[in-house]
């Protein structure tokens, strides 16, 4: 069996790919397996470290929304399409996995000429145009959200990594705080805006950290790479604040944490619900509102709390915030509420849903 997956240019699309790759693997080792790309996406780097094949194909940008300039798309995504088909003829494919993006398109449109079956994931829960035209094409829908605008989709999760799926983050604790230099027994809000950082968290938290410190709370802040703060030298007798430019362990981040505060990405959010971490999340304000919908769910169920970038601020903070992570019994229920709501399984869902269309197409 062969397995083609189109999910390239940002993390968002390409993690849960290759998720999906590994659970594929774990299931039989045999399968082969190649990822789409282009020469500017991310996936020239996160594919090959991962150890699978990365097939390169001419990048066609995509309108965001369904406007009049989508008459001219299949005219200009004519050679990026023959190459696919290329890729499927060469493989000799069995499905296209697609989760997004212009990669996916083409790879949709070549599968569909080539009379390859093909499986959708969509990870937000307000879809992208080549997701939406590719459940056009297949009767294998996977969605993130219970909330998605897709129709007739399976509510599956996203496929997550290995070390997040399976972390048990109470275990974890006593070696995820002393990775970090953080006090066994102190509440502890990690921060994140992302793999690049976020000014408007990085402010508003460097700005009240201080008064969170009084309060007998200690913080894990990744500011971001190009998102420089002074450093700030612990006081003595004062919990700590750890600030870092970036995590490259968010397994150890998520096991040391009580609550985070973050930006409301697909991915983040899955993450958090699965290893039932609480979330209070700021979506980015730029954007087709993506970000509110995909924090919403989670949120209803107990899970989280949600601000608008606009409205964070200190006083936000230390009136909707601190309560939660002085209060041990809401942080329970609300870790609680984020787990029942959060898929660890997705990666292995949406292997029987590979199977299941190939399985269909050959019946077909």
């Amino acid at each position: 069996m062969h397995v083609v997956l189109a999910g390239g240019g940002t993390a968002g699309h390409i993690e849960p790919a290759l998720a999906l790759a590994d659970a594929l693997r774990r299931n039989d080792p045999t399968v082969g397996i190649t990822a789409l790309g282009t020469e500017s996406g991310l996936e020239t780097r996160l594919v090959p470290e991962r150890g699978y094949e990365l097939a390169l194909i001419p990048k066609v940008a995509l309108p965001r929304k369904a406007t009049p300039e989508l008459i001219t798309l299949p005219g200009r995504l004519r050679g990026t399409v023959k190459a696919v088909q290329d890729v499927l003829d060469r493989t000799k494919a069995d499905v296209v996995v697609g989760f997004g993006g212009y990669v996916a398109m083409s790879a949709y449109l070549a599968a569909k000429r080539s009379g390859v079956p093909i499986v959708v994931h969509e990870a937000n829960a307000r879809p992208g145009v080549a997701n939406k035209i590719g459940a056009r094409y297949s009767d294998f829908v996977a969605v993130s959200t219970p909330d998605s605008k897709l129709r007739d989709a399976r509510y599956v999760g996203i496929p997550l990594r290995r070390t997040i799926a399976t972390l048990d983050r109470n275990a974890a604790r006593p070696e995820a705080r002393a990775y970090f230099g953080l006090d066994q027994r102190l509440p502890t809000l990690l921060v994140s805006g992302g793999s690049q950082g976020a000014r408007r968290l990085n402010e508003t938290v460097q700005t009240i950290a201080p008064r969170l410190q009084q309060y007998g709370v200690q913080i894990l802040h990744a500011v971001g790479p190009k998102n420089e703060l002074p450093v700030i030298d612990d006081i003595p007798g004062m919990p700590p604040y750890r600030v870092v430019p970036y995590l490259d362990r968010m397994d150890l981040a998520y096991a040391a944490a009580d609550m985070m505060l973050c930006r409301a990405g697909a991915m983040t959010v899955a993450e958090l619900s699965a290893v039932g971490l609480p979330g209070a999340y700021v979506p980015l304000p730029i954007g087709n509102g993506e970000q509110r919908l995909n924090a919403q769910p989670v949120v209803r169920a107990g899970g989280g709390l949600l601000v608008d970038d606009a409205e964070l601020s200190p006083e936000w903070v230390l009136s909707h915030l601190l309560p939660v992570l002085t209060d041990p019994q809401r942080l329970w229920d609300m870790s609680r509420a984020a787990a029942e709501f959060g898929r660890r399984d997705a990666d292995e869902l949406l292997v029987a849903m590979v199977y299941e269309a190939i399985a269909a197409h050959r019946r077909a």
